[in-house]
């Protein structure tokens, strides 16, 4: 972050910029943390309000839903009022529903509650990115965009582990207020040093204007999009390959703590080599990114993927047990590592719609295939042992490969644009 390579197109700071993006990462890692962090904690919660356990899945699905529920007006909104405003609604609402859920005492109000702070996540991905790129000349934008995806990627790491640690000695409300208390701190922070990308002069002579809020043409734009099939085939593709790992956060407190009978700090350390994979496969696509193509390098992540699933598949039909199961799904977070971003980027320009409606359409199927299918893992018992979880990652891993198969049967994007 000293680098001095580091400057802003904007008539601010250097140093002024920079804590912008440091704030920025800040509220990105304490949103990912809401709900990583969180899920050790889910069977007290639902002990402590006399509700099923069923509700652990449940309560992960509504911030995902929450998620995706508004992305389509939020990056619409932003483009009319600006980044700074709606970043801050997204912050503030963040810290809101965290200090709510602290009180809370009904199952029912606490999903809802969950909803609410899930929105944050769609304010990241259609308002703090685009927000970034905003302010550093490209270069500098695509390197700290690298840093935040890695810095994302602590979240479903340490989450788990910090979580467990954090319930030794506190409760999981004190927790939530102290989330809710970030929260504040975050959005202060924001509203002290986020500067305005929008309707200011840049240092190379550009000034992006405030956009007129249309929604017509935002609903024609993403109908557009659906009509799509590429567009389609990579956003399911995305959701199902990357549907195992978001199952695993959703439904391995069921499985390790309610019936494998592990200490929260147990299962806190069984996710450590599971996202340890995913960093290992983020650090090979930096390395590989130079000397191959796009769809190569998702030809490639799909070896480890199909490898990791299969092995935990036999293994779990032989009595391979749970250490079976997360050595399989190491692998194929490896693979997952690797080809996300680059499935990401394939389908996000495989149309040429402006980016922020592509984004935003984006992250709503994706995210709703991993809402949808952790819906179904939790009504099929897939937490109940490691066999039946294998079954159900399988069954979505062969869902994803007809779209997939049908997004690399497209020439790579720089051809259709030819």
């Amino acid at each position: 972050m000293n680098n001095p390579s580091y400057q802003p197109l904007l008539p601010v700071s250097r140093s002024r910029a920079l804590l912008f993006c440091l704030l920025l990462t800040s509220f990105e890692l304490l949103v990912y943390l809401g709900s990583d962090m969180v899920m050790p904690a889910m069977l007290q919660v639902t002990r402590d309000m006399h509700a099923s356990s069923a509700h652990v899945p449940t309560a992960l699905n509504a911030y995902l839903l929450g998620g995706i529920a508004f992305q389509w007006l939020i990056g619409p909104l932003s483009d009319r009022y600006g980044r700074r405003p709606l970043l801050l609604i997204g912050a503030a609402g963040f810290a809101a529903a965290c200090l709510a859920a602290a009180a809370c005492g009904e199952i029912t109000v606490f999903n809802l509650l969950r909803f609410f702070q899930g929105i944050a996540l769609g304010f990241i991905v259609v308002v703090s990115y685009p927000a970034l790129q905003e302010t550093f000349r490209e270069q500098d934008a695509v390197r700290l965009m690298s840093l935040l995806a890695n810095i994302a990627l602590l979240s479903p790491l340490v989450g788990p582990l910090l979580g467990s640690l954090l319930l030794e000695w506190m409760s999981w409300r004190t927790m939530f207020a102290v989330l809710g208390g970030l929260g504040l701190l975050v959005g202060f922070g924001l509203w002290r040093g986020m500067p305005e990308t929008l309707g200011v002069v840049r240092t190379d002579g550009s000034v992006l204007s405030f956009t007129p809020l249309h929604l017509k043409q935002n609903w024609a734009n993403y109908r557009g999009l659906l009509a799509d099939s590429t567009f389609v085939c990579g956003s399911l593709a995305l959701g199902l390959l990357t549907l195992p790992l978001i199952a695993w956060i959703g439904l391995s407190p069921l499985l390790l703590i309610r019936n494998l009978g592990y200490s929260g700090l147990e299962y806190g350390l069984w996710q450590l080599p599971v996202f340890g994979g995913v960093i290992v496969g983020n650090l090979l696509l930096n390395r590989l990114a130079l000397s191959r193509s796009l769809p190569a390098l998702l030809r490639l992540s799909l070896a480890p993927m199909v490898c990791g699933l299969l092995f935990a598949g036999a293994s779990a039909w032989l009595a391979g047990g749970l250490p079976a199961l997360v050595a399989g799904l190491t692998v194929y977070a490896v693979g997952l590592g690797l080809g996300n971003a680059t499935l990401y980027r394939l389908t996000l320009f495989s149309s040429e719609l402006a980016k922020g409606s592509v984004a935003a359409m984006l992250g709503m199927l994706s995210t709703a295939m991993l809402g949808g299918g952790v819906a179904a893992m939790s009504l099929a018992e897939a937490g109940d042992s490691p066999a039946r979880f294998t079954a159900a990652i399988l069954i979505s891993s062969l869902l994803a490969l007809p779209p997939l198969w049908r997004l690399l049967r497209q020439p790579p994007p720089q051809q259709q644009a030819a």
